[in-house]
């Protein structure tokens, strides 16, 4: 096993972190400085030290996050409450989060310090499948949502404006006065006495890559403007809906077989 890879992988950082601590002298291989990333150590044998600490391998870790509304997809923020001061008590060093979701976004969000694994699902040439649950102000017709399906422009300057085909599936429509029992929303803020007669919408959307704000530009471009929008599934893992929001758990063998195949 790499020098670096076994630090990574014992939550000392992630994998560029810990290349500076070993060119910057911060290693020890059995009592001897290694200023090499790509040395060879035995995780059973070798002693490693980090700022002359002995460094325990963890072994890689893959969590499954249900992240609630109001926090930031970051480490560190200098004004908001991030994702990861759910994990307290945990150590999180070289542990970092599989692509993001937006502050008022909820749902399934994965962490982990395994490169590779993040690559399987990121990496845009996997098309890896993300779908999305919503609720929106606004309806959809048979045509709207055809351009959902086939691809649709977004805009704001992208040289790659049409997105990929998704897929759509309705689950409820009607009035918002009807239907705003069955919305998770507590307070729906900048909402006028006008809303009450605005029809609303909820369903499914897959996607296959991950533009900024993606989901909500989407259906904006066919006139439905989403009060609500939670990630359900990425990769064919699928929030563990026994899970609060804001609570955590290690993924299952299975679950990361799911994405890495047999280990």
């Amino acid at each position: 096993m790499r020098l670096d890879k076994f630090l990574a992988e014992s939550s000392i950082g992630n994998r560029k972190m810990v290349r500076n601590y070993i060119k910057d002298g911060m290693v020890k291989v059995n009592g001897d400085v290694k200023n090499e990333p790509a040395v060879e150590v035995n995780k059973d044998y070798d002693v490693i030290e980090y700022i002359d600490k002995v460094v325990c391998y963890t072994g890689k870790v893959y969590y499954m996050f249900h992240k609630p509304a109001g926090y930031i997809t970051a480490r560190t923020d200098e004004v908001n409450r991030t994702v990861f001061d759910f994990f307290n008590g945990i150590n999180m060093d070289g542990v970092f989060h599989v692509g993001r979701l937006d502050k008022d976004t909820e749902g399934l969000l994965l962490l982990t310090n395994d490169g590779e694994f993040e690559h399987q699902l990121m990496f845009p040439e996997k098309h890896v499948e993300k779908t999305y649950f919503f609720w929106a102000f606004g309806s959809l017709n048979e045509e709207e949502k055809k351009r959902l399906e086939q691809g649709i422009d977004i805009g704001q300057g992208s040289n790659e404006v049409f997105t990929k085909p998704a897929k759509i599936q309705v689950k409820r429509f009607g009035m918002y006065n009807e239907l705003k029992g069955e919305m998770p929303i507590k307070n729906l803020y900048n909402i006028d006495s006008k809303k009450y007669e605005q029809p609303v919408i909820s369903g499914y959307l897959t996607i296959s890559e991950g533009r900024k704000h993606q989901v909500k530009r989407m259906l904006k471009a066919v006139g439905c403007y989403i009060v609500y929008l939670k990630r359900i599934s990425i990769g064919g893992l699928v929030l563990d809906e026994s899970l609060e929001r804001g609570q955590h758990r290690p993924l299952t063998k299975a679950e990361v077989q799911k994405i890495l195949g047999p280990v």
